[in-house]
């Protein structure tokens, strides 16, 4: 009796194991049999030691290197507690790159900043980083019900889990997919997500694993992690230690020696650009017009940008943010100018901010002047899709042919009686082929991020004197421009006006 009750519960526990296998799906036990492969199977929070370096999109020196500017030693760089869906950074971080230089900064070189931070997965970007460990993304893979596909890269094959996401800042959202590959050993090698930027279009974010090695307890993981944005470097990470479960503090740490929030590679994702296209936007605060004199004004709405009448004509100066920014400038110069063709936009330097709305005025049919530096990076950003976000080039069939005029050390545009001259300036650091913009009859400079001016107006010379002032106002003399009036793209509060004495202030001098 004993024995027929013992097989029948045999059978029944048999019947019940079989079931459970059977309910699990063939995406489950990629994930299942992958953490099994790295020993990480109970693995709930994640300790990374190492050094690299990271960056800001868009923000680089060079505008076909990587997006780098900062350095990172002797910390550790993440702990992740995988349940909890947040991460803890702490670093020693300093500019690192050689010439120092690009955006996202105010000082040339930046100082060393010891920083600790929290990042909780409860947007985009965070999600993302989260995901851009084999770990993370088996666990979020996991949680969020992924399919399977097979794909075949390099010659490789892979097996591909997917799982959806809202990509966006809130503001301006989109469906977007974050993609595991997973090789024949069960082993994560890359992860990657589509993400719409103003400028560059749907771009990859991805991270590539690789130099896997064994850290003991029989826990496999890579040495190296790289993450890219379209093609450039945003992070790099040469892993030296792990643990495994040790405790995560996720309390917000003291504000002294650092920031909150996400680190700067991962605060800069490209998950929505600077501001939200047109449609998903909060309205936006209502244009300013400035009437600079002889057929210039100067338009105001978060950056700036000059319009200028020509004889049968309007040039711009700087296409910067988005679709709704250059909507808005456009209706002002055509109701300041109407009845001519927006023929000509100058950009200054390439930086995704002040580039993120030169779509726009390619729909338009406007030329777009800039540096020969850039040669090459425009024709391939234009020609980038934008179907994640669709902008107005987009939307248009067929797309306007590019126009693009590069120009070199100066360009002068004339007719007669309005002049506008580009001057490329040696010695900048915020990044290569940048231009500023004098209008010889108003004395006017215009600038961007080359002089980028205080709130207060100093009433002395400065004893710490920004590399960047420095520089410009030595290439102000050595251009013999006469000038009355800076005007930068970001303004002080208040939109004060600023006089040509304020340079010579904030560059250490009195004239």
């Amino acid at each position: 009796m004993f024995k027929k009750f013992w097989i029948a519960g045999a059978l029944a526990t048999l019947g019940s194991m079989v079931w459970m296998l059977s309910a699990q799906s063939p995406a489950q036990k990629v994930i299942t049999d992958s953490l099994k492969a790295m020993g990480v199977s109970d693995v709930k929070t994640l300790t990374l030691y190492g050094e690299g370096g990271d960056g800001f999109v868009g923000q680089q020196r060079n505008p076909t290197g990587d997006y780098w500017r900062w350095y990172n030693d002797s910390y550790v760089v993440r702990s992740y507690d995988f349940d909890a869906k947040g991460f803890r950074t702490k670093r020693t971080h300093w500019e690192g790159a050689n010439p120092p230089g690009g955006g996202a900064g105010t000082t040339t070189p930046a100082p060393i900043q010891q920083q600790d931070q929290i990042t909780m997965a409860n947007n985009f970007n965070a999600q993302v980083e989260m995901a851009m460990t084999p770990v993370g993304f088996l666990k979020m893979a996991a949680a969020n019900n992924a399919s399977m596909t097979s794909k075949t890269e390099k010659g490789k094959k892979y097996t591909v889990l997917s799982y959806p996401i809202d990509g966006g800042d809130g503001k301006q959202v989109y469906k977007t997919t974050v993609n595991g590959y997973i090789d024949s050993a069960n082993m994560v090698q890359k992860v990657e997500v589509m993400i719409s930027d103003n400028f560059l279009g749907d771009v990859s974010w991805n991270a590539v694993f690789t130099d896997w090695k064994d850290w003991g307890n029989g826990v496999k993981f890579p040495s190296k992690i790289v993450q890219r944005q379209w093609d450039p470097r945003i992070f790099e990470l040469s892993v030296t230690n792990l643990k495994v479960n040790a405790p995560v503090d996720l309390a917000p740490p003291a504000t002294k020696g650092g920031a909150k929030g996400a680190p700067a590679g991962a605060g800069a994702a490209k998950g929505a650009g600077p501001g939200a296209a047109k449609g998903g936007a909060a309205p936006a605060p209502l244009p300013v017009s400035e009437d600079l004199g002889n057929g210039a004004w100067l338009y105001i709405n978060a950056y700036t940008s000059v319009i200028v009448e020509m004889k049968d004509h309007i040039l711009l100066i700087e296409g910067s943010q988005n679709d709704a920014y250059i909507e808005g400038l456009l209706a002002e110069a055509k109701r300041l100018v109407p009845n001519k063709p927006v023929r000509y936009v100058i950009n200054t330097h390439f930086h995704f901010d002040h580039t993120g709305g030169l779509r726009a005025l390619v729909a338009e049919g406007t030329t777009i002047v800039t540096h020969e530096r850039n040669k090459g990076l425009f024709e391939r950003v234009i020609a980038q899709p934008h179907k994640l976000v669709p902008d107005k080039l987009e939307k248009m069939s067929p797309h306007p042919k590019l126009k693009v005029e590069y120009v070199g050390e100066k360009h002068t545009f004339t007719d007669g009686s309005q002049t506008v001259e580009t001057y490329a300036i040696r010695g900048s650091t915020h990044s290569e082929g940048m231009m500023i913009v004098y209008l010889p009859k108003q004395k006017i400079l215009w600038n961007t991020d080359e002089f980028n001016v205080n709130n207060v107006a100093p009433t002395a010379p400065v004893d710490a004197p920004n590399g960047y002032q420095v520089n410009l106002l030595s290439e102000v003399e050595r251009l013999g421009l006469q000038i009355e009036r800076h005007i930068p793209a970001h303004l002080p509060a208040g939109n004060r006006k600023v006089g040509a004495q304020e340079l010579y202030f904030m560059a250490g001098r009195d004239k």
